[in-house]
């Protein structure tokens, strides 16, 4: 469910991909997830807000939908292929909200009026837009064709550089003849050709790791953008995979140096419009928060 069209409602802890609020307790980073991965790469600064001092963020009605049609998504296949219908899909949408909203109570700010009642036509509007995603799911996939061999399948492998990677895919689909498909729903629109570099890397990450495990280069990436009616596939090869593996190792050491010295430079983009942590960003006047992990003079720390 990572994505760059849909901002997390909060940070979410190494391999979470967004599903689960963050702690509070400061830490050093002992994994790497793509969306933390992306985080480095867009500012160093947000990564350090996110991961270590783990600053909370404002939920955000697009993510949290996000959140609502993945569940329904992933659940449609627990029924019997004839009964992988939109009626059904479309009526699972709010009881996957409610069960959201039961394990994340915060979540209800999303539709509350001044007064603190809730603002029931935003919310029937909001869960209307989200049956309509569901609905466009069914042009473009046929689920009642698709028997999935994982679902939300939480994925991690050690490199041989020690570094741990961690990550969630979304459905992992396997032929009759072992080939492996690794399919990511996105809500939001498709990016334009210049942008999907990426989205493309995300999935590169899952096929990397999916790799290590299984031994098997992943025969085809699939992106399913929902907020637009597009799919995007990749056919990736071992040397490309073997790109990102370095690619990966680098950013873990800049990661690691930045942890040990405590310099985290933020890295304004158009971006920075879309980030809650403006007024202690000193690109915004303001002043992080006292660094809270010690700064090592000396020394190198490997991933755990």
């Amino acid at each position: 469910m990572d994505t760059a069209t849909e901002h997390s409602a909060v940070p979410a802890p190494e391999g979470a991909g967004g599903r689960i609020p963050a702690q509070s307790r400061p830490s050093r980073p002992v994994s790497l997830s793509p969306s933390r991965a992306a985080d480095f790469m867009r500012c160093p600064l947000l990564y350090r807000f996110r991961v270590i001092d783990r600053l909370p963020e404002k939920p955000s009605a697009a993510a949290t939908r996000g959140t609502v049609v993945h569940a329904v998504l992933e659940r449609l296949f627990d029924a019997p292929a004839a009964e992988r219908t939109v009626p059904r899909a479309r009526g699972m949408v709010p009881g996957a909200w409610e069960e959201l909203l039961a394990a994340r109570p915060e979540l209800a700010e999303l539709f509350a009026q001044e007064d603190g009642s809730q603002d029931t036509e935003q919310l029937g509007k909001w869960l209307a837009d989200a049956e309509r995603l569901v609905e466009r799911w069914f042009t473009l996939e046929d689920p009642a064709r698709l028997e999935p061999a994982e679902r939300e399948l939480v994925v991690e492998t050690t490199l041989d550089s020690g570094l741990l990677l961690r990550g969630i895919v979304d459905r992992l689909d396997v032929a009759p003849s072992g080939e492996v498909r690794i399919v990511d729903y996105k809500t939001g629109k498709a990016p334009a050709p210049q942008y999907r570099q990426d989205a493309l890397f995300q999935m590169m990450f899952y096929a990397l790791v999916v790799w290590r495990l299984r031994g098997q280069v992943p025969r085809r990436l699939q992106l399913v953008y929902l907020g637009s009616g597009d799919v995007l596939t990749y056919d990736p090869v071992e040397a490309e995979l073997l790109a990102v593996e370095r690619k990966l190792r680098a950013l873990w050491d800049a990661i690691v140096l930045a942890t040990e010295t405590g310099d985290w430079r933020p890295r304004p983009t158009k971006l920075c419009g879309w980030c809650d942590h403006q007024a202690v960003c000193p690109e915004f006047g303001g002043t992080p928060p006292p660094y809270p992990l010690a700064v090592e003079a000396q020394g190198r720390m490997d991933p755990v």
